[in-house]
């Protein structure tokens, strides 16, 4: 049975002038990438917090359902881990330049000054806004440094402190992207995306 397809299938090719299909063609191809294991501090910083949390949710779920007696104080130390982890991730985040954003219009604009203008605009609205986002972070720990945590009796500016040092390491971060993109002359690496032609 096999044996007669693959002559009907040769005959069709033939007829057609199309070559013979072959027998290792797939519809999915996958290929491994190199995987890159960068060192910076906000990565280590990131990685330490992750499995800190990650212990003390398993802590907190293992003297509550299996021991029947909650340790009081793992789940405030979770909810500040996890405020100082989207923090720091932030930053990581702004390095690889994988925020969140809307890219349509400039991924239908072809290469030009006015895409390099529109690229540039939302790089500098970011720097301010993550400029913003480090000076109240520096008000809100003056502010919150009379407050005590409830389990411990520490100030919760220790917690904002986290929280502002992720704001200072995604600032930092994103003056480094847009001195990048400003040496670079705002262009960006042909995708695949950036090939639809606009109606």
């Amino acid at each position: 049975m096999q044996d007669e397809t693959d002559r009907i299938m040769n005959a069709n090719a033939k007829s057609t002038g199309a070559a013979p299909p072959e027998d290792d063609v797939h519809l999915i191809v996958a290929e491994d990438e190199e995987v890159v294991i960068e060192h910076h501090p906000e990565d280590w910083l990131a990685f330490v917090l992750f499995w800190a949390l990650a212990i003390i949710v398993f802590l907190q779920f293992f003297t509550r359902y299996i021991l029947n007696d909650s340790l009081s104080w793992t789940e405030e130390i979770a909810r500040y881990g996890l405020m100082s982890l989207a923090f720091i991730g932030g930053a990581v985040v702004t390095r690889k330049k994988a925020h969140i954003a809307v890219e349509l219009l400039s991924n239908l604009m072809k290469p030009s000054p006015l895409r390099a203008a529109l690229l540039a605009l939302v790089d500098f609205i970011t720097l301010g806004f993550m400029g913003l986002l480090a000076f109240f972070s520096v008000t809100i720990v003056e502010r919150m440094h009379s407050q005590r945590m409830t389990v411990f009796e520490l100030p919760m500016s220790i917690v904002y402190g986290a929280v502002g040092l992720g704001c200072f390491m995604m600032l930092a971060r994103q003056i480094q992207v847009v001195w990048r993109n400003a040496r670079d002359g705002w262009r960006r690496a042909p995708e695949i995306t950036e090939q639809i032609r606009a109606d």
